[in-house]
């Protein structure tokens, strides 16, 4: 049966096998190795990684796709949203998360896949955009929560582009693989609130974007900021990741 990928599910099958040898290398694939792969589509990138490490657990919310990944050696299906999977509760427990994310729930996978402690390595296909959103500067357009929030747990060590031709159907963006590893564990609950609120004014000085977002008034806020050597008037963007993990501290 033929299954056509649904843009409300953000589906772009991978149909060329030439990018999978540089999956292979960016993931540090390793015959002991237990992956989580989300979204496995086809099954073009399960196969792969099923005849080269121990066992992968393959997350998938496409009931259409049950007769192209039934069968596979060394596979274990779950059926239903990746964002609600309890993998802690997989056996045998993953290491690594290697996908091509759906373009739709892309970032929200990644940022939630930080509070599992047992993920070490991650090698992700997503929009290029949103790849240079994890790893982007402060200052620049790009940075935002999502890139405070994953350079505080890991750090970047491989990044490919890719080209639109090996998914069907082509996407109208680019897409790059990304690699990266765990240094850290995820920000707790406290630096992740206030992360988030910093950035959920854009337009708006970090004091007063943390106030209209309830998480401290103005007046605590702008003497946090003082706290931790910042002037009253800077916004989110200028704040490097760490300082963020300060100014909550401050917060108290």
């Amino acid at each position: 049966m033929t299954v056509s990928p649904r843009k409300s599910l953000g589906q772009h099958f991978l149909v060329d096998e030439n990018i999978l040898r540089v999956i292979e290398r960016l993931a540090e694939l390793d015959p002991a190795d237990v992956v989580l792969e989300i979204g496995p589509g086809l099954g073009v990138l399960t196969r792969f990684l099923a005849a080269r490490v121990a066992h992968v657990h393959a997350a998938e919310v496409d009931r259409r796709l049950e007769e192209q990944l039934a069968g596979i050696d060394r596979v274990s299906l779950h059926w239903g949203d990746a964002l609600r999977l309890d993998v802690a509760a997989l056996d045998p427990p993953p290491r690594k998360l290697v996908a091509n994310l759906p373009y739709n729930v892309a970032t929200p996978i990644v940022a939630e896949s930080l509070a599992l402690g047992q993920l070490e390595l991650w090698c992700v296909m997503v929009q290029r955009e949103v790849a240079d959103r994890f790893f982007a500067a402060p200052s620049t357009k790009a940075y935002g929560s999502v890139s405070v929030l994953v350079q505080l747990a890991v750090e970047r060590t491989g990044l490919h582009p890719v080209s639109r031709e090996v998914f069907r159907p082509r996407p109208n963006v680019d897409s790059a693989l990304v690699a990266f590893r765990r240094t850290a564990p995820a920000a707790p609950p406290a630096v992740k609130r206030v992360v988030e609120a910093s950035f959920g004014h854009r337009r708006k000085t970090l004091a007063n974007s943390l106030a209209l977002s309830g998480v401290a008034s103005r007046d605590r806020a702008v003497a946090a900021l003082a706290a931790i050597g910042r002037d009253a008037n800077v916004r989110a963007e200028a704040l490097a990741p760490p300082e963020f993990v300060r100014l909550t501290e401050a917060l108290g």
